[in-house]
């Protein structure tokens, strides 16, 4: 009889977990908006299809286009940079309808 060891076990949401364990939420204010992230590691999108969302997600850069609704990317690492510039192409914090930015490390998958 074989024995199961934790590697084994382990499910696809432990393996991300482990590997991507820091999460961003972007909200979008109800205004067109385009934003940039970088992180110094991996990064995901919690996305079916990142594509019909509108993002491109390469290496540990996403860049996209929201304006309601929440995008989220699980990644690696530390959160380098994030841009956001509204429809009118002002930048945070010079717009106050750019989306909003959470940056959670050691968040669990939900």
């Amino acid at each position: 009889m074989a024995r199961d060891t934790p590697v084994q076990n382990r499910t696809a949401t432990d393996a991300t977990d482990s590997t991507l364990p820091n999460l961003v939420t972007i909200v979008g204010r109800g205004v067109p908006s385009n934003y940039e992230i970088a992180v110094d590691g991996d990064l995901e999108m919690l996305a079916d299809d990142p594509v019909a969302e509108g993002t491109v997600v390469a290496g540990g850069v996403a860049e996209g286009a929201i304006d309601v609704g929440v995008q989220r990317f699980r990644f690696s690492g530390q959160m380098a940079n994030v841009r956001l510039v509204d429809w009118n192409g002002n930048e945070a914090p010079d717009s106050a309808s750019v989306p909003t930015v959470h940056v959670e490390y050691g968040a669990p998958d939900r």
